[in-house]
């Protein structure tokens, strides 16, 4: 799954008496996976209007986004659902995550596309049957629950029971070779960990150059698949053979 960089704009340099200008802009990036409390900086372009931080260790305590979404899906049985993200990371509000889940969630080629199941977010004022939740490399092992402390996971993500935990790492850095833009990679984690609660298993490459089941363990290798982060490709249902890889778990 060092310190703080900032985007730096050096001011325009008079020269001379030509009045010569010259601005540099320079974006700098750098991943942290070293101790408690350093934080790690995404790099955006130019123009954004901000930048996701995170500390690795955050301290387990979570703003829930507030209101409720319409209902997504037209049958199967409803689950509803809360957004939360962890205290500590800065650039993205719970509110503005949440857009990004529900919009995952309602897209017809994602889990309600199937006609199983209806899905909607709503405050933690109302019950809920489970909770997405963004959340530090750190607190991810606390609520994953399948790591230690000499055997740290911080990498991915995971689904434990009714909480479905995204790890802030991925959704800012994404994978290397993962071969599609960093947003696809976003819904694919939605997807991928809300599929479990759903109750689906991992799968695998139905063959190279298809794409990748979205119950694929795409964050540790495609294994000759092309990226895909929804459930259902081309109008219908999209599946691979059942079972898993034995990736192993990069070093965050």
């Amino acid at each position: 799954m060092a310190p703080v960089l900032t985007s730096r704009l050096l001011r325009p340099v008079a020269v001379s008496c030509l009045a010569l200008a010259m601005v540099v802009m320079s974006v700098a990036a750098c991943p942290v996976a070293s101790a408690a409390g350093a934080r790690s900086v995404a790099s955006m372009p130019v123009g954004r209007k901000a930048t996701i931080t995170y500390p690795q260790k955050g301290p387990q305590a979570y703003r829930v986004a507030s209101g409720r979404s319409r209902i997504a899906g037209t049958h199967g049985p409803l689950l509803r659902y809360r957004v939360a993200l962890e205290k500590g990371i800065t650039g993205i509000t719970a509110r503005k995550f949440a857009r990004r889940v529900v919009a995952t969630l309602s897209d017809g080629r994602s889990w309600v596309g199937t006609g199983q199941v209806r899905l909607q977010r709503v405050p933690k004022t109302v019950a809920a049957d489970f909770t997405i939740y963004l959340v530090t490399p750190q607190t991810r092992d606390a609520l994953c629950g399948d790591a230690t402390r000499s055997d740290p996971d911080r990498y991915t993500s995971c689904r434990n029971g009714n909480r479905v935990v995204l790890n802030v790492a991925r959704w800012v850095h994404g994978v290397p070779g993962y071969g599609a833009g960093l947003g696809r990679y976003r819904a694919y984690m939605i997807n991928h960990e809300t599929g479990h609660r759903l109750g689906h298993h991992h799968e695998k490459c139905p063959g190279a150059g298809r794409p990748a089941p979205v119950m694929q363990q795409q964050s540790l290798g495609l294994h000759g698949c092309t990226a895909n982060a929804w459930p259902r490709v081309n109008g219908k249902p999209y599946r691979g053979p059942a079972g898993a890889y034995d990736d192993p778990i990069p070093q965050a």
